[in-house]
């Protein structure tokens, strides 16, 4: 007899989705979000975490939600680094090379184990750099898609790596590009992205060796994802539609159904059985939003820096008396790993004495709670793309200190072609910071560019909203390409 004939009748025909993200905080909020609209349409989930990430939970959120629910599971694979009780993201590239070369195995275990249960595998989600799992799925005959869970402009900025090299642009010669004028150089060849500079590339262009392992990691992941069955992107049509349209010409099944959080507004039940804010690895501070209800209308400055950017302590400092000498409100969050080498925050007293009255630090807090907060005004930001989404379907306009990655990229669009932010010298100083914290909270350039932002946020609303492109997207996702059965 059939096993499967042996399941209840309301779950024979459930279909059945892995989620793999790539091992980072800002991978795993989008496919946890994406991971409960999935369940909300009738899917049954196996999540996958890294063991190291899933101690992580753990401490984060408790051991019961990790437990799941009967058809919401966690599964863990190693990433291949040293075992580790660090509270932080990890060494980036190591552990990029890390999972490329370990994870495979572990993961094609994890899926023959799922097969060979009641419930087989449906298809497998993988993140756009996370290709070991998508070999698994093609070498099992499974269906697999990708998720890009960064910008539609980084990734046509990835997809340049080897027309760089055919150029002769890369590798530079030496390391004088990162002090002359280089990186100006205008790229008007590039289709899908305007005005755009080297320096707006995705910074792992900046090698004088084309086996670094960034450069490698991400030009490979990129080529493989484009060629995926299926890719989904968390963004929308009317923010990036020249990107879209350029990664269409290479592969026309590509699916924009962001912003997600607002894509769950249709789903009330996405959090049954589940904490609201439940993936992230850092414990949030639920009190910084009572300390928001205090202010006034746009008097707040909120500054994140992520979940990897890190600098120096003389940066910190730049960043810390600009903000105070401002004189304005902020709530600013500081992982205790935010500073190069250190693994907690000394910031000087006499700062704290100054700030006492109106400012808020913290190490961790709900960042979607905190941008739709009426007191908050503007947003320090990395410009990682989950930030810079949330940013704009908030209406809150953004001063930009990116770090590396596809944040130069989300940087010149914030800046030069959505017109709602306003980019920092690398080279912090603490006068420029005053200057430009003022500016977007009480000055003019500032106003325009909250109205414009309030303009892209209704964009965003209409998107995700019913005969939206994102909300259409999305159904199309579920009913064409993973449950040709269903009736949404």
């Amino acid at each position: 007899m059939d096993s499967s004939s042996t399941l209840p009748p309301h779950t024979q025909q459930k279909p059945h989705a892995i989620f793999v993200p790539f091992p980072a905080q800002g991978h795993i909020n989008p496919f946890m979000q994406l991971a409960k609209l999935f369940h909300c349409n009738g899917f049954h989930i196996t999540f996958v975490n890294t063991e190291f990430n899933h101690k992580r939970f753990i401490k984060s959120l408790g051991a019961e939600f990790v437990k799941g629910l009967s058809d919401f599971q966690f599964e863990t694979i190693p990433d291949g680094l040293p075992l580790c009780d660090k509270d932080a993201t990890q060494d980036v590239p190591l552990l990029c090379d890390s999972i490329r070369k370990n994870c495979y195995g572990p993961f094609k275990e994890v899926v023959n184990k799922l097969n060979s249960s009641l419930l087989p595998v449906t298809c497998i989600i993988a993140d756009g750099a996370c290709g070991f799992a998508g070999r698994v799925g093609k070498d099992l005959g499974i269906k697999e898609l990708q998720f890009w869970t960064a910008s539609g402009c980084g990734f046509v900025g990835y997809l340049q790596f080897d027309e760089l090299v055919k150029k002769g642009i890369l590798p530079f010669k030496d390391e004088s590009f990162m002090v002359d004028d280089t990186l100006d150089r205008s790229l008007n060849w590039i289709s899908g992205i305007k005005d755009i500079r080297l320096k707006d590339l995705p910074s792992f262009i900046r090698v004088t060796n084309l086996n670094d392992i960034m450069f490698d990691f991400m030009g490979s992941e990129t080529q493989n994802c484009i060629k995926s069955s299926t890719v989904i992107i968390n963004t929308f049509e009317t923010l990036e539609d020249e990107a879209l349209d350029a990664l269409r010409a290479k592969n026309p099944n590509i699916y924009s159904i962001g912003p997600l959080h607002m894509i769950g507004r249709h789903f009330p039940k996405q959090e049954n059985g589940f904490k609201a804010c439940n993936s992230s690895l850092w414990k949030n501070d639920p009190n910084c939003i009572k300390w928001l209800n205090k202010w006034k209308p746009c008097s707040v400055l909120y500054i994140n820096y992520g979940c990897i950017t890190v600098m120096t302590d003389y940066h910190l400092k730049e960043f810390a008396w600009g903000i105070a000498n401002s004189k304005l409100q902020f709530l600013w969050i500081i992982r205790p790993d935010v500073v190069i080498g250190e693994e907690t925050l000394h910031l000087p007293q006499d700062f704290l004495d100054e700030v006492k009255d109106r400012g808020y630090i913290t190490s961790w807090c709900s960042q979607d709670q905190v941008l739709a907060h009426p007191s908050v005004g503007g947003f320090l930001t990395h410009c990682g793309w989950n930030s810079t989404i949330e940013a704009i379907s908030s209406g809150v306009p953004t001063i930009c200190w990116p770090f590396f990655a596809e944040q130069q990229t989300n940087c010149r669009y914030l800046c030069n072609t959505w017109k709602i932010g306003m980019e920092i010298n690398h080279d912090v100083k603490r006068d420029e910071i005053t200057k430009l914290v003022m500016e977007m909270m009480e000055g003019e350039k500032g106003k325009e560019m909250r109205q414009t932002c309030l303009e892209l946020k209704k964009k965003a609303i209409d998107a995700t909203d019913l005969g939206g492109s994102s909300y259409d997207n999305f159904h199309k996702l579920i009913k064409e390409v993973l449950h040709p059965n269903t009736s949404l």
